[in-house]
C-alpha cells in the first residue's frame, strides 16, 4: 500500500503543479480517517476562504469502531465543528502545493484547536493530515460516553479536493 501512494505521488509531482490555499473564495473539501484513542470513524470538512491567508469552515467526524467497553447511540458518535484557519502556506514558504493551518474550532462537544497540513499533486486533488485536540470539555463526567469519544486528541488523514 506504502508503494502504490508513493508511485501515485510521485507520477503526480510530474502531471500538473497547483496551489495550495488561493485567499478568498477559495473553497476546499476534504475526507479522511479519524484516529483516536477509544474509536476510529470518518471526518468530512469544508474550508471557505475569506481573505489571503484566513479561512472558515465546518467540520464533522462519525465514530465508527468504537471500544466495545463503550455503549455508544448516533449522539455520542456524532460530532460537528465550527472552524477558523489560518492559511499559513505562502507564509513559511515551502512550496506553493502546501498549506499548514493552525485553527480553533467549537463544537457539539468541546471547544478546541487544530493543526493541519495539506499538499496538493493536481489542481484538484491532494492529500491532508490533522491533529485535533480539547482546549475546554463542556463536562468532565466520565459516565458520558461522548467524554471518551470525542474529547481527546485526534489524528485526521485522507484526500482533499478544490472545489
Amino acid at each position: 500500500m506504502k508503494n502504490l501512494f508513493l508511485f501515485i505521488a510521485l507520477i503526480s509531482f510530474s502531471l500538473v503543479n497547483a496551489q495550495a490555499f488561493k485567499g478568498k473564495g477559495d473553497q476546499k473539501f476534504q475526507v479522511g480517517l479519524n484516529l483516536q484513542d477509544e474509536a476510529t470513524g470518518i471526518n468530512i470538512s469544508y474550508d471557505y476562504g475569506l481573505g489571503e491567508n484566513i479561512s472558515i469552515g465546518v467540520s464533522s467526524t462519525y465514530a465508527l469502531g468504537i471500544d466495545d467497553r463503550l455503549d455508544a447511540g448516533f449522539g455520542d458518535r456524532f460530532d460537528i465543528k465550527g472552524r477558523f484557519n489560518a492559511n499559513l502556506g505562502n507564509v513559511v514558504n515551502i512550496d506553493e502545493n502546501f498549506d499548514l493551518y493552525p485553527g480553533l474550532n467549537i463544537s457539539l462537544k468541546n471547544f478546541g484547536g487544530h493543526v493541519g497540513a495539506r499538499y496538493f499533486f493536481t489542481d484538484g486533488f491532494g492529500i491532508f493530515t490533522e491533529a485535533s485536540f480539547p482546549l475546554a470539555k463542556y463536562s468532565d463526567d466520565k459516565s458520558d460516553i461522548s467524554y471518551y469519544i470525542h474529547n481527546q486528541f485526534a489524528l485526521n488523514i485522507g484526500a482533499s479536493f478544490n472545489l
